[in-house]
């Protein structure tokens, strides 16, 4: 099976307008002499003869994110149950094999279906090709399936441009990768096929030092994810 602003904070100086407001005093008659003036009156208080203060504004710092705990052990391989006997038709057991390899690549188990009409009979000797449905959790894709029928014997391979994950795999990957991640954010639902071509699916992660950086995370057949940045 083949498979797969920040914002920006802006403080601005508010300057308010001090108007001044005279006032005038009218001189009353007196018979001191003008030229005994009194000494200078003193500032009042809270004033300052230097001129305005210099002193710097103070700015916004950018915040210290926490990590995200960092996983202490591998993402967990599903249990699938309800295998065929080993003695089961063909068809079963090619379907129960389908099956599995679709909840071990998407990481969790979850009902799976698998529709290949001609599969009945399949095991007549000769070589065969099917189109395939998988649904996985309700998710559907479609692939190939061949079989190489001899007697007593018999060989098979499903192959797919799709796979199913789910967003906790992918988020587990995304984090395993970076960590100094304090969040991640993966454009997907909680379940979704997805090709296993292209870029993959979109992870933006925001680090612990406030910055925002995308990332990729591809899904393999065999449900490796391998997490780069876009």
């Amino acid at each position: 099976m083949k498979l797969l602003t920040g914002e920006r904070l802006r403080f601005g100086l508010a300057v308010f307008g001090v108007s001044a407001l005279a006032v005038f005093l009218l001189a009353a008659c007196s018979d001191t002499d003008p030229k005994s003036g009194g000494s200078p009156s003193a500032p009042p208080p809270g004033s300052s003869s230097s001129g305005p203060s210099t002193a710097p504004i103070p700015t916004a710092s950018t915040p210290t994110l926490k990590p995200l705990p960092t996983p202490a052990k591998p993402y967990p391989t599903p249990v699938v149950t309800g295998a065929p006997a080993s003695d089961a038709p063909l068809a079963n057991r090619i379907r129960f094999a389908i099956a599995k390899q679709t909840q071990v690549t998407a990481g969790k188990a979850a009902k799976t279906t698998v529709s290949c009409p001609g599969i009945e009979t399949a095991d007549k000797p000769g070589n065969h090709s099917l189109k395939c449905t998988v649904t996985y959790a309700g998710k559907s894709f479609t692939g190939t399936l061949t079989v190489d029928a001899q007697p007593y014997n018999a060989s098979y391979k499903f192959t797919s441009e799709q796979v199913a994950i789910v967003k906790e795999k992918v988020v587990d990957a995304v984090l395993r990768a970076v960590p100094d991640a304090s969040k991640i954010t993966c454009t997907m639902d909680l379940v979704a096929v997805v090709p296993s071509t292209g870029d993959g699916i979109r992870c933006d992660v925001t680090t612990t030092a406030n910055a925002v950086v995308p990332h990729n995370a591809r899904i393999s057949g065999d449900g490796k994810i391998i997490v780069a940045k876009a």
